[in-house]
């Protein structure tokens, strides 16, 4: 709603408001669309709205409440038969629109063009669970994917780690195994060592 202004509306007394407002919302809905003052325009759109739900109620409570606001029967009956039906049932409000036109040439007062909204009423797609499941069941696969793509970089890991520490083992047995003949030679050597000393001492013992 827009807010009530103190002193003199639109330039004038309350009674003559309301008459300007009057005239105006009759021509809104004889022509479908009028161009006036921005200012007027924005404190029509409240009252032809308001006549418009009365009109879509269709009773004759609404009908008179109508023609107590405006002047014109045919008005009036266009109105209640031709707009009210025109209108979409779905919409739930905003039936005219407001568009800017720039300023007036002379005082430049800025101009607005307020019509009503016959269109109808475009709802917004809304996801189904359906497809948000399907949708979580497509992410599942890749998670899973990406599990087991990352578990062969793992065992990869694992048995390079295993290859380096058999090649570190790998020496150390070799170096093992070259000092265990040399220790084979070295006992070879020393029974015939002794078997040479037990040689020579007998002789020795001859000799004396």
């Amino acid at each position: 709603m827009p807010k009530p202004t103190k002193g003199p509306r639109l330039g004038s007394s309350p009674a003559h408001e309301r008459l300007m407002l009057s005239n105006l919302a009759c021509a809104l809905f004889e022509n479908g669309k009028i161009t006036t003052t921005e200012t007027r325009a924005k404190r029509l759109q409240p009252l032809a709205e308001r006549l418009i739900s009365k009109a879509r109620r269709g009773d004759l409570h609404a009908r008179r409440q109508v023609l107590a606001r405006l002047d014109n029967k045919a008005v009036v009956a266009k109105l209640f038969e031709e707009i009210a039906e025109q209108i979409d049932k779905e919409r739930e409000g905003g039936y005219t629109r407001i568009v800017k036109l720039g300023n007036r040439r002379g005082d430049n007062a800025p101009i607005a063009e307020i019509s009503l909204v016959l269109e109808a009423v475009e709802k917004k797609k809304k996801a189904k669970p359906a497809a948000k499941k399907e949708a979580a069941k497509a992410e599942a696969p890749k998670d899973e994917a990406k599990e087991e793509s990352a578990e062969p970089v793992e065992e990869k890991a694992e048995e390079a780690k295993a290859e380096e520490t058999e090649a570190a083992e790998a020496p150390a047995e070799e170096t093992k195994d070259d000092a265990a003949p040399e220790s084979e030679a070295s006992a070879e050597e020393s029974p015939s060592k002794a078997e040479a000393e037990t040689t020579d001492a007998p002789a020795e013992e001859k000799a004396e």
